[in-house]
C-alpha cells in the first residue's frame, strides 16, 4: 500500500472517534474510501451554466458530452482509460468547460465515481464553473502544507469528488513533474476500480506541463476552439504528447444548429 493510501487510512481512523458530521444532500451513501469522508460542504449551491450536463440537459451539448462519454467507457480497442487529461493548445480554447462536464457526464453513469482535478495551477478555473472557492488544494497538497483528505471536496454532484488548484505557485511545473504527483495519479486510478480521474491541464503550446502529465495518464482528450487554433500547432502539440495517448479531438465552439437535434430531444 503507497504513502498517500496510508495516510488516507490512518486519517479515517482517527475521524472516527470524532464527532460524526451528518452526510450532505444528494452525496451517494454508496462511497466508499477516501470520498466517503471528505469535507461535507453540501450540495452545489450555484454552479456556473457552462456546465451543461446539469443546467441544460437536454441540449445538443450536454447531448455530445454524453456520447463523449461513451466514446471512453466503451473504446473500440485497448482497455478504459481511467486517469484523463484534458488540454488543449492556446488558453480560451474551451477545456475547462469540457473537463468539468466530462466528469459530470463520467459521474451521472450507474457505477462511476469521478475525481476532478485541476492541474492548471497558473490559471485555475474549475472550482469557479462548481461554485466552489479555491483556497487550497493540489498545490498545498504537492508542497506538504495539508493531507490529501483535508482537500479533496466531496461535491453536490453524486460520485462526483474535487481537488481545486489551490493558492498561487510559482513552481507549478516542477510541482507538476514530481515523484510525489506521480504517486499521487497512481494511486487515485489504481485504488478503485470504479473510479475515473479527469484532469484539466495547463495549454500545450504555453506552457509545459502537459508534456509532462501525458507520460504518467492514460489518456489525453484534446479540445480545438473553430477558427483559433492553427492546425499545425494542434498536430504539433499531439505528437508532443503522443499520438498513442491521444484518446480523441473535440472541437469546440461550431455554431451550425444540427436541426433534427431538438425532434430527438423532445422525446428525451
Amino acid at each position: 500500500m503507497g504513502k498517500i493510501s496510508e495516510a488516507l487510512e490512518r486519517h479515517n481512523k482517527e475521524n472516527s472517534v470524532k464527532k460524526s458530521t451528518p452526510p450532505p444532500m444528494f452525496v451517494s451513501e454508496t462511497l466508499s474510501g477516501p470520498e466517503a469522508r471528505l469535507k461535507p460542504l453540501g450540495p452545489l449551491s450555484g454552479y456556473d451554466h457552462r456546465l451543461v450536463v446539469l443546467s441544460d440537459p437536454h441540449s445538443l451539448e450536454a447531448e455530445q458530452f454524453r456520447m463523449l462519454r461513451a466514446q471512453i467507457l466503451f473504446p473500440r480497442e485497448g482497455k478504459v482509460p481511467k486517469t484523463i487529461m484534458v488540454t488543449s493548445s492556446y488558453p480560451g480554447e474551451g477545456k475547462t468547460y469540457v473537463s468539468a462536464n466530462l466528469a459530470a457526464s463520467i459521474a451521472q453513469g450507474i457505477n462511476e465515481h469521478v475525481l476532478l482535478v485541476d492541474c492548471d495551477l497558473r490559471n485555475p478555473s474549475i472550482h469557479k464553473i462548481l461554485g466552489y472557492s479555491n483556497n487550497e488544494g493540489l498545490h498545498e497538497y504537492l508542497t506538504g502544507e495539508k493531507q490529501l483528505p483535508d482537500l479533496i471536496i466531496r461535491s453536490g454532484i453524486e460520485k462526483l469528488s474535487l481537488l481545486c488548484a489551490g493558492g498561487p505557485s510559482r513552481n507549478s511545473s516542477e510541482l507538476l513533474s514530481s515523484a510525489k504527483m506521480k504517486t499521487f495519479i497512481q494511486e487515485v486510478r489504481d485504488r478503485y476500480h470504479d473510479r475515473f480521474v479527469i484532469i484539466d491541464a495547463t495549454p500545450t503550446q504555453v506552457t509545459s506541463e502537459p508534456n509532462v502529465l501525458a507520460n504518467i495518464v492514460d489518456g489525453v482528450v484534446f479540445v480545438v476552439m473553430a477558427e483559433r487554433a492553427p492546425r499545425a500547432s494542434v498536430r504539433k502539440s499531439i505528437d508532443l504528447m503522443g499520438r498513442e495517448k491521444t484518446l480523441g479531438v473535440v472541437f469546440n465552439g461550431y455554431s451550425e444548429e444540427m436541426k433534427f437535434h431538438k425532434k430527438y430531444c423532445a422525446q428525451y
